[in-house]
């Protein structure tokens, strides 16, 4: 008996998402079963795949691939544009259901997460797993994988052994059968940079970067080194988080063409704004910090911030600050991307009134929650602003920001 910690892991998350979305709305078909793919617009700079069916995977369809390159693999491919307001929903009610097995459960990405549970038999365990998978197929009508291990890395990396809808154990003493004979690129934090360094040492597999010399590995790859090398003996020992104070919300995007005027950028802004304002009031919090970010067509970044005299989570309030900022930063160089961020973050059910607000804020909130309230239910493009509607931006830029959550450690 001992501590156990799961690894829970959404197959193909977008797409098993969008999927059970269509099916919650009637539609009839099952864009697993298709040849589709997650992705951006074609046309724009975002035309990249972000997720894939299986059936687009047997035309050689890969995540990262540009969705020009995609279709040219399969000119049939169904393309899906990602909603992440559907993703954040899920990826939260999953967390939902999750606490009814433990209530220590850690994101490590919106479609991943830890589960840790204490006093429990492997074979409970490994019980417990299953039973926890088919009830998130039976709820949500999607599929995951549960890694299952006494740490993170190694329950992490058994729930990366087969695809999709399965359960998997990594203990201490099954490394040398599970883990070793991998391709070392398959060890967590080992990238594209890495692998070529250590193949160039003679170190293809998992096991021979186990076995290799520590002090060459450590002077080579300094401190990188000595994480892989802890990681590839299955030793992890990063704390178990429950949750992370939130500490800044915030969007940025790339444009499909550069911005040169002002009255272009602050559409894109009030976009941005749109989606960071949502979230902050999802989260129940208040901001008081507003910041913008600029980067030109010669990649050169700005940064600006404003400390308000109030604490906020009106979309409005953010929006003018954010125009505001970046009337006095813009150079009038042409813009290549747009950002926009809040900070200075306090929790707060209840909304306290504020001398420093004018009236027209304190009507705007409530009108923002009506708002939230139809987009929440009918999606996120239900309700847009008129200014829109005959301009060539998306009313609601962003998503979720993997940087937002914690990740994995080894103190050596």
């Amino acid at each position: 008996m001992g501590q156990i910690i799961m690894h829970i892991d959404v197959n193909s998350a977008f797409l098993s998402w969008t999927a059970a979305y269509e099916k919650q709305m009637g539609i009839e078909r099952d864009i697993r079963t298709l040849a589709a793919v997650i992705g951006g617009n074609e046309q724009s700079r975002h035309g990249i795949v972000l997720a894939k069916s299986n059936s687009a995977k047997k035309f050689k369809i890969q995540t990262g691939m540009s969705l020009m390159e995609a279709r040219q693999l399969c000119p049939n491919l169904l393309v899906l544009p990602p909603n992440y307001s559907v993703y954040v929903r899920a990826s939260k009610a999953l967390r939902e259901y999750l606490k009814k097995y433990t209530p220590d459960v850690e994101v490590f990405s919106i479609d991943e997460c830890f589960l840790r549970f204490t006093d429990i038999s492997r074979e409970q365990a490994v019980k417990l797993a299953y039973k926890l998978k088919e009830g998130v197929r039976e709820k949500f009508g999607y599929t995951v994988n549960v890694g299952i291990s006494e740490n993170k890395l190694l329950a992490k990396q058994a729930g990366d052994l087969e695809k999709p809808d399965k359960c998997h154990t990594m203990f201490i003493e099954e490394i040398g059968e599970k883990l070793w004979p991998l391709p070392v690129e398959e060890l967590f934090m080992i990238g594209r940079r890495t692998k070529p360094k250590l193949n160039r040492w003679g170190i293809y597999t998992i096991g021979e970067l186990a076995n290799a010399d520590y002090k060459l590995i450590s002077t080579m790859l300094k401190s990188h080194g000595r994480l892989i090398y802890n990681y590839a003996w299955g030793r992890d020992v990063s704390v178990f988080k429950e949750k992370d104070p939130i500490k800044s919300v915030g969007n940025s995007s790339t444009l499909k063409f550069d911005v040169e005027d002002r009255e272009t950028a602050h559409l894109v802004l009030l976009s941005l704004t749109e989606m960071t304002a949502w979230r902050l009031r999802e989260a129940s919090m208040n901001c008081r910090v507003v910041s913008i970010s600029i980067k030109d067509k010669d990649f050169g970044f700005k940064i600006k911030q404003r400390k308000l005299m109030y604490f906020t989570d009106c979309t409005r309030d953010i929006y003018m600050n954010a125009c505001s900022l970046f009337d006095e930063l813009w150079d009038k160089t042409p813009i290549r991307a747009l950002g926009v961020h809040v900070s200075d973050l306090e929790f707060s059910k209840v909304k306290q009134i504020n001398i420093f607000q004018d009236k027209l804020s304190l009507k705007n909130e409530i009108l923002d929650k009506a708002v939230d309230k139809i987009r929440s239910k009918y999606g996120e493009t239900s309700v847009i602003r008129g200014v829109f509607a005959n301009s060539d931006l998306k009313p609601i830029l962003g998503g979720y920001p993997d940087d937002e959550y914690p990740g994995m450690s080894s103190i050596l």
